[in-house]
C-alpha cells in the first residue's frame, strides 16, 4: 500500500482561511456530539477527474486537516509471492507511468471495472490516512447526465469503511461555492450562478436556497483540453524541438498560467542520445488559458443563460444581481475573476461581478465538510 506522503495532507488553520474557508469549531459546522453521546466526525470528500480531496477536523483540534491525492491507480505483481499490489496517486503516476490508470478522466466511474478501481483507491487513501469510520460523510457529485456513474460512485463511498453515521451527496458547484459565499453556509441560502471550471467537463447551474436549477455541462470546455493545447503550443513555439505529455503541460499550467504577473520560464529535456535541451516559454501556456477562458465566456453568456432564462426568467434576473460563483481547478489561475468579469461583461452588455474561493482546488471538498458538520449536528 501507498504511505501516508505519498498523497500531500494539509492542516488549513483558522486564522488563515477565517474569511473563505473554514469557520471556527465552536460554530455548528465544527465536530459535534452525537445522540448516543459518542462523537461523528464530519468529513468532506470529492472524487475529482485529476485530484481526490478528503477534508476532515484537524487531530489538534484547530482548522481542517485536507489529504490531497491524484486520482490514479497502478497494479504490481510481488516478485516474492506473486501476488497483486496496488500503489496510488502520485506515487503510482511517478513508478508507472506507462500502466497507470485514471479511472475517473470522464468525471464518474462509468462501469463496474472503473468503479471497482475506485474502491480500491478510496480504500486505499482511507486506510493510509486512517481516516475514521465513525462519521457523516459528504461528497460532492458533477452534474454530468450519467445515472450509472453517479449510482457507481454512491456505490464506491457507500461500501468504504467511511460514513459510518451518515453519507449523503450535493452538487459539486454548491459545495464549491459554499467557500466562496461566506463562512458558514450562507450559500444555501442565497440565490446565485455558479460556474464549476473542472478538468473534465465545465459546468453551470443555478441555485436557488440550494436548490439546484437549469444544470448546463459540456465536454468541450475543459482543463484538460487546456492541457492539450499546451502540449500542441509547446511544439509549435519551440519549432519542433520539444515535445511534452499532458501531464507536464498540466503542470506549467498550474505552476506558470496566471492572468496578472505571467513570467516566462525555462524548463530542461533530456534528448535521445544523451544531451540536455534548455527551452523558455513565452507564449504557449496564456495563449491556451485565454483561449479557454473565452470560451468558458461564450459558454456561460449565449448557452447556459439563455436556458436559464427560458427556464426560470425570475430567478435568472435575480441570480444575476449577484456575483458569479467560481470553482474548479481552472478558478485557481491568478487574475481568473477580473478576466472572467471583463470579457463577460462585454459580452452581455452589463456588469458582471465574480466571486472565487481562496483555494478553489479545495473548495468543493471543503464545501461538503461544512455540510456534513451542520448534519452531525441534527
Amino acid at each position: 500500500m501507498s504511505k501516508e506522503s505519498d498523497a500531500e495532507a494539509e492542516d488549513i488553520p483558522d486564522e488563515e482561511t477565517a474569511e473563505a474557508e473554514e469557520p471556527a469549531e465552536e460554530e455548528s459546522t465544527g465536530i459535534t456530539a452525537s445522540t448516543d453521546g459518542g462523537s461523528a466526525t464530519p468529513i468532506g470528500v470529492k472524487l475529482g477527474s485529476t485530484r481526490t480531496v478528503i477534508a476532515l477536523p484537524s487531530e489538534h483540534g484547530s482548522g481542517l486537516r485536507t489529504i490531497q491525492t491524484l486520482t490514479c491507480l497502478a497494479s504490481y505483481e510481488d516478485p516474492l509471492t506473486g501476488e497483486e499490489k496496488y500503489l496510488y496517486g502520485e506515487e503510482a503516476a511517478t513508478e508507472y507511468p506507462d500502466k497507470v490508470q485514471y479511472m475517473l478522466r470522464s468525471g464518474l466511474p462509468e462501469d463496474e471495472d472503473r468503479a471497482e478501481l475506485t474502491k480500491q483507491f478510496f480504500n486505499s487513501v482511507i486506510d493510509s490516512h486512517e481516516i475514521p469510520e465513525d462519521s457523516v460523510v459528504v461528497y460532492a457529485v458533477p452534474t454530468i447526465n450519467n445515472p450509472a456513474g453517479v449510482e457507481n460512485l454512491r456505490e464506491v463511498i457507500e461500501s468504504s469503511a467511511i460514513g459510518g453515521r451518515l453519507i449523503e451527496s450535493y452538487p459539486e458547484s454548491l459545495c464549491g461555492s459554499i467557500p466562496a459565499v461566506g463562512d458558514g453556509l450562507e450559500a444555501v441560502e442565497e440565490i446565485f450562478v455558479a460556474l464549476n471550471l473542472g478538468s473534465t467537463n465545465f459546468e453551470a447551474s443555478a441555485y436557488r436556497r440550494g436548490e439546484q436549477l437549469s444544470p448546463y455541462r459540456t465536454g468541450a470546455v475543459t482543463g484538460n483540453e487546456v492541457d492539450r493545447a499546451i502540449a500542441n503550443y509547446v511544439e509549435e513555439e519551440t519549432q519542433g524541438r520539444v515535445n511534452i505529455d499532458t501531464n507536464t503541460a498540466r503542470e506549467y499550467k498550474e505552476q506558470h498560467a496566471d492572468f496578472v504577473d505571467f513570467e516566462p520560464f525555462t524548463d530542461i529535456i533530456q534528448q535521445p542520445g544523451g544531451g540536455r535541451h534548455e527551452f523558455t516559454i513565452e507564449w504557449s501556456v496564456m495563449e491556451a488559458v485565454d483561449e479557454y477562458l473565452d470560451e468558458v465566456v461564450d459558454e456561460f453568456a449565449n448557452n447556459f443563460l439563455s436556458q436559464l432564462a427560458n427556464d426560470h426568467m425570475k430567478v435568472y434576473q435575480l441570480a444575476l444581481d449577484q456575483p458569479v460563483v467560481l470553482t474548479g481547478g481552472m478558478a485557481c489561475v491568478p487574475g481568473v475573476v477580473e478576466e472572467f468579469e471583463e470579457r463577460a461583461s462585454d459580452e452581455l452588455g452589463r456588469e458582471i461581478n465574480a466571486i472565487a474561493p481562496e483555494r478553489a482546488d479545495l473548495a468543493a471538498t471543503i464545501g461538503a465538510q461544512r455540510i456534513a458538520a451542520q448534519l452531525a449536528d441534527l
